[in-house]
């Protein structure tokens, strides 16, 4: 099988990888671990991470920086929700764990999901909610070694 073949839609990706911050604050990252491998269109990764990999080849190394559209999306504002302070006492009072400015809470959603939210702001009367992604809005550096592309619609045989 030749290692020449180019990444295409379909074709089964093996690569390490790393997402970052532009401050250089590693969000996730397999290059010291085990690689990963999906077929692109499948949706494992989003469309603006699996763009850049269109064409490259075995032994290829990307590093390109997304703008927050390409990667997480812009931040929404109509996902920032302020509440009473009220309806939040036992997660402020928490003897363990009081939630502050940065603490992740979580909510159910309608469907029975979880909706994770970030306390943005907090004072005596209300509490401000973000429910946006983390990484909305910010510009990610997106890393990647190609070890083995596999063309669309071949299948696998074990030589053993």
């Amino acid at each position: 099988m030749s290692g020449d073949n180019a990444i295409v839609e379909g074709s089964r990706v093996t690569l390490h990888f790393s997402v970052s911050l532009t401050t250089g604050d590693i969000v996730d990252s397999n290059f010291a671990g085990k690689p990963a491998t999906f077929h692109v269109g499948d949706g494992s990764l989003l469309p603006g991470f699996e763009e850049p990999l269109l064409g490259l080849t075995v032994g290829s190394e990307l590093d390109v920086t997304l703008p927050p559209e390409l990667a997480f999306g812009e931040s929404n504002p109509r996902n920032v929700h302020n509440f009473p302070v009220s309806k939040f006492k036992s997660l402020i009072e928490d003897p363990l764990n009081p939630a502050e400015v940065g603490t992740i809470v979580s909510f159910k959603d309608p469907g029975g999901g979880d909706l994770p939210g970030v306390v943005t702001k907090l004072n005596k009367a209300t509490i401000e909610i973000d429910f946006n992604h983390p990484l909305a809005g910010k510009p990610i550096v997106f890393r990647a070694k190609v070890l083995s592309v596999i063309p669309p619609g071949t299948t696998a045989v074990s030589l053993s």
